[in-house]
């Protein structure tokens, strides 16, 4: 039961972040979100065409991705653990929103399914990789890191990387044929 706890601490945190993006968007920044971006016809259809040369995304991937875990991560052995779990899931509840309206903003509901294909098959491993670590962060000293976390970690992070780079730009393509 303290787990369920936990778990709902950690949605109670994300949820106000995702709220304040939504309202960003269609409050503030809706002039802004009107403009051409990265929900036109133009750039959706020079991704349709454009050649993923895996190396480089590769090191792409690594510098977003892995930066921010290994950011809360080196976070997680100080005092500040707690703290850096919050942030980072208002942090991360904020984008989610201001991605999301943005996309509906610009596309209608075309543009949730966009953003739906966009973050699958890759954040199925994301997603729980995070959640260890921030569940980690969030319920110290009652949990503690061990190697099953360690390698459940890094594999799922892998996956994650080895979907974003061969399988996600195919699914992506095949949803914006569909347009």
């Amino acid at each position: 039961m303290k787990i369920l706890h936990s778990r709902k601490q950690l949605f109670a945190l994300f949820m106000p972040g995702f709220l304040l993006g939504v309202l960003c968007v269609n409050l503030l920044a809706k002039k802004y979100s009107a403009e051409p971006g990265i929900f036109s016809d133009y750039f959706l259809n020079q991704f349709q065409t454009v050649k993923i040369v895996a190396r480089d995304y590769l090191w792409y991937l690594l510098r977003i991705r892995i930066l921010p875990f290994l950011t809360v991560l080196a976070l997680s052995m100080t005092k500040m653990r707690r703290a850096a779990a919050a942030l980072f899931l208002i942090w991360t509840g904020i984008s989610a929103g201001i991605l999301i309206s943005t996309a509906v903003l610009s596309m209608g509901i075309r543009g949730s399914f966009l953003c739906i294909a966009g973050i699958f098959p890759q954040f199925v491993f994301y997603i729980p990789a995070y959640l260890i670590l921030l569940w980690y962060c969030w319920s110290y000293p009652g949990s503690r890191w061990n190697r099953q976390k360690t390698l459940f970690v890094v594999m799922a992070l892998a996956m994650g990387i080895l979907m974003e780079i061969y399988v996600n730009p195919s699914i992506v393509r095949a949803f914006l044929s569909t347009l």
